[in-house]
């Protein structure tokens, strides 16, 4: 099936005055052939090293047999669990992928340390653990791995033989793996993380999990062609043109058979085009969501719909579109490279990506207390700027502080440093929120969200404010030949992602919640 998209309202009106002129200009067949200079001389350079996505069905081809070959080896071995330890572009696709083909994947994207102690000692007799990082210093992913070779060691398991890495060429994750004598795949270096997903960021460990990749690669070749020709009728441009007619896009799951796609969408269009204090905030909704019933002017609506039916209408002012999980990343990618070129941005650089890594390093090597708390409420300590928390006492005060700095076309960013598996229960935080407030609500796990949203809070539209909710609860892990924990980790990152968000004068309220079973409820209530 090839994807079919409709368009009504203000999005009809954008492609109707955008599309012409892209095909005029030769965008699609430009973006197929490799053309960086589609973005402005100042990202040419970065484009002309980005665009390898377009051929990414041609690329991973040849890599399936060996991915089908290393799986069977396993399989024979009694090994039937495959985790995976990634990051941002290196988790969100191969989990959409795997939960679209109903097949099990152990996501490991963070480093809370229950969740990662949950992940090490689930079935680790029968495990595989795939280490993907695209730079090969990826922070989290290191420590990933340096828990995994521990615990294989520990059981009498050489990590050898358990442990494979996908990486870029030449990476220092390369280097040291290959040295060394793990399993590595090399991904095509001429691919951001976020266009990764049918690389092999995307197919090693979903091949491995045991999705049918040629069935996959498949549906991304059906629509190659149609991408490539530049006309009215092409769903890249279509979608490119109606995503970037408001400045926000709420995705919402209507009948798709494609499990979790927001999550992997989210990434590419917030870290594509959140810069240079433009972009296209996505918010990742359901059907109940109550931005839906808000009829929000700057919330563009697309439904991920099943069955297409030529006669159905469109509702009015949304998006519809249709299609497989391959042909669906495929558009998608195309589109956030054609929205890039509407909003005169580079959709391949993540500038403001790098300084909440920069903060986090500097409290990891100058660890110290985190900062007394404003106040305290039960099991709950309140942090935030001064804008928000000075002069509260409860903590109805502060989130009634906190959105009074949300502007007419603001958004609440909700970022929960915890453990999601433990803790899956925080995501009714969102919905809480955004019918109190009435405006788009999105709402991330940390640290994975560093390494997909993060660049828009920082280089978007300065609309945002900012919920952090962390945990600190009793486990803790050590980080084998570091002189940090898991802990530490994830709490530096919280706290220096919000100092570099106050520090771009975002308004931020930080929950540090000690007994999450008896807190949130009261957490729940405040906001309410």
């Amino acid at each position: 099936m090839s994807v079919k998209i409709a368009v009504s309202g203000a999005a009809a009106e954008a492609v109707d005055r955008i599309v012409p002129q892209l095909v005029s200009d030769l965008v699609a067949s430009g973006i197929t052939s490799g053309d960086g200079s589609l973005w402005g001389p100042d990202a040419e350079e970065e484009s002309n090293k980005r665009l390898g996505w377009v051929e990414a069905v041609a690329v991973g081809r040849p890599m399936v047999d060996d991915i089908y070959a290393l799986r069977d080896k396993l399989r024979a071995e009694g090994i039937n669990h495959i985790v995976l330890g990634g990051m941002g572009g290196s988790s969100l696709a191969p989990e959409v992928i795997t939960r679209t083909y109903g097949v099990e994947l152990t996501v490991l994207d963070s480093t809370d340390p229950g969740q990662v102690l949950s992940a090490v000692n689930d079935r680790l007799a029968t495990t595989a653990v795939v280490i993907s990082s695209k730079s090969g210093s990826t922070l989290e992913t290191d420590s990933q791995k340096r828990i995994y070779e521990q615990y294989f060691t520990e059981a009498g398991i050489d990590p050898l033989e358990r442990i494979v890495i996908v990486t870029d060429p030449g990476s220092p994750l390369d280097v040291a793996a290959r040295t060394a004598g793990y399993r590595v795949f090399n991904a095509d270096p001429n691919v951001g993380g976020r266009y990764s997903a049918l690389t092999a960021f995307g197919l090693v460990p979903s091949g491995l999990a045991g999705v049918d990749l040629n069935e996959l690669l498949d549906e991304a070749e059906a629509v190659i062609v149609e991408l490539a020709v530049d006309n009215t009728s092409n769903p890249g441009l279509i979608l490119g043109a109606a995503m970037s007619s408001k400045s926000k896009l709420g995705i919402v799951p209507d009948g798709t058979h494609i499990l979790g796609f927001g999550d992997w969408a989210e990434q590419l269009i917030a870290e594509s085009t959140g810069k240079l204090g433009k972009g296209i905030l996505p918010v990742v909704l359901d059907v109940d969501s109550p931005e839906l019933s808000e009829a929000l002017s700057d919330l563009q609506i697309v439904r991920l719909v099943g069955d297409w039916d030529d006669t159905r209408e469109v509702a009015e002012g949304e998006i519809e579109i249709a299609g497989s999980l391959g042909g669906q990343i495929l558009v998608w990618e195309y589109a956030t490279a054609v929205a890039g070129r509407i909003l005169g941005i580079n959709p391949f650089d993540q500038p403001d990506v790098e300084s909440a890594k920069i903060a986090t390093r500097a409290l990891i090597d100058n660890p110290s207390k985190p900062a007394e708390p404003a106040f305290v409420v039960g099991d709950i300590e309140v942090r935030g700027t001064a804008d928000v928390v000075s002069g509260q006492s409860d903590l109805e005060g502060a989130v009634f502080a906190l959105l009074s700095k949300l502007p007419d076309d603001g958004y609440v960013s909700i970022q929960a440093y915890v453990d999601r598996v433990a803790h899956p229960g925080l995501v009714a935080l969102r919905d809480e929120l955004a019918a109190r407030a009435k405006r788009p609500v999105t709402f991330g796990w940390g640290p994975r969200f560093l390494h997909s949203t993060g660049q828009f809070h920082k280089g978007g539209p300065a609309v945002g404010v900012f919920l952090q909710i962390l945990t600190d609860e009793d486990a803790d892990l050590q980080i084998p030949d570091r002189p940090f924990t898991f802990g530490q980790l994830i709490r530096a990152q919280a706290e220096g992602d919000a100092s570099v968000l106050a520090d771009h004068g975002r308004p931020v309220l930080s929950l540090t919640l000690r007994n999450p079973a008896a807190s949130l409820p009261v957490v729940i209530s405040a906001l309410k």
